[in-house]
């Protein structure tokens, strides 16, 4: 066998080694294949439980374990190549392998935490428990970012650096950073603050008297905000900005306010005492209004054209589209009450007073 194999050129057929490396790389193969088959199974039972957590288990181990079962099986293949050799195995063998175990273990974490992640919002969304998305997302950003410093610590310690060394140095290292990158750490601590308080969650509306920003929280980082304003554009906030200006979260409101003026003609004064009584007694008994919350109906001044009374309520509703139907509703039956008593909505007007001499003097004329 060995000099047919020299015969073609092919003597590497004829390595005593040959034959374990393949039976490595089959042992492997196979492995691989019963793990993948395995996995399979296992995610079909998982699914029909109610946890959220084997389900991303066995999502997070694919690729990860695929990586592990190669590298161990290349390392092991190695060391018996040069067992037949009759030379010691190179030094960085080992260290790699270590790295490359380490590096597939902190990326099945990071996989773990996403699907994990994921899978808990989809089950909230899908029985309404109303679990806040920004605190998952923290949660998971925080998670990934805990893996990632862990595993890079690992990796150095394995290929031989020291860890107090590291340390030390990054201590030093993070004053001068800290420094240099003042804007991105004040974000970085602005998106920690908006996290920890929630003044505002992805999917509300918030605006701010202080900027001109105003529209829908779509995304919330470490370094910015996305807000999508009314007209459709995206508003790119810094979240060290956030620390700096008062923020409104509309979306929080108990009730939407009703606020107007209406007013009256002049000649109309002596039914302005039955017109506020009925308007008050209508918004009482209305459906939509909060009767809980302030409720005020009452003549208000004597303007330049009109008597004014004002109305001050509250609807129980705080959809935006509902509480314009609310209004309109409550303003139409308020026009119709200062019709049945015989009155009518002022409009702005100017009388004119002739003095009578002046007005025979002009007759003369």
């Amino acid at each position: 066998m060995k000099d047919l194999a020299q015969q073609f050129g092919v003597s590497i057929l004829a390595a005593s080694w040959l034959p374990q490396v393949l039976a490595v790389v089959v042992a492997v193969t196979a492995l691989n294949i019963g793990a993948h088959y395995l996995l399979r199974h296992i995610e079909k039972i998982a699914a029909r439980t109610a946890t959220v957590w084997d389900d991303a288990l066995i999502k997070a181990a694919r690729k990860p374990l695929t990586l592990i079962l190669w590298v161990t099986g290349a390392a092991f293949a190695i060391r018996i190549v040069h067992q037949h050799l009759g030379s010691p195995v190179p030094d960085f063998v080992l260290p790699t392998r270590n790295t490359l175990v380490i590096a597939a273990l902190a990326w099945f974490l990071l996989r773990l935490v996403r699907h994990a992640s994921h899978n808990i919002l989809a089950r909230s969304a899908a029985t309404g428990s109303g679990l806040d998305y920004t605190t998952v997302d923290a949660l998971s950003k925080l998670g990934r970012f805990s893996v990632v410093i862990i595993a890079v610590l690992v990796i150095l310690q394995n290929l031989g650096f020291s860890i107090s060394g590291v340390l030390a140095f990054g201590g030093i290292g993070g004053i001068a950073m800290g420094f240099a990158a003042k804007d991105m750490l004040a974000n970085f601590f602005g998106g920690l603050t908006i996290y920890l308080d929630r003044p505002f969650t992805v999917g509300e509306w918030i605006r701010s008297p202080d900027k001109q920003i105003e529209g829908t929280v779509e995304y919330i980082g470490w370094r910015h905000t996305r807000v999508r304003a009314f007209n459709k554009n995206p508003i790119y906030v810094p979240n060290a900005l956030f620390t700096t200006i008062v923020v409104e979260n509309p979306t929080r409101m108990t009730n939407r306010r009703i606020k107007e003026t209406i007013g009256i003609r002049y000649a109309d004064l002596d039914k302005m005492a039955a017109i506020v009584a009925d308007v008050k007694a209508m918004l009482q008994s209305h459906p939509e209004i909060d009767t809980t919350a302030t409720l005020i109906v009452n003549f208000n001044q004597f303007a330049a054209s009109s008597l004014d009374f004002f109305i001050y309520a509250f609807t129980k509703t705080v959809d935006w589209e509902r509480y314009h139907e609310v209004k309109q509703d409550v303003l139409l039956k308020i026009a119709a009450i200062i019709e049945s008593r015989g009155a009518e909505i002022a409009f702005p007007t100017r009388t004119v007073h002739l003095e009578p001499a002046a007005a025979d003097v002009t007759a003369g004329s």
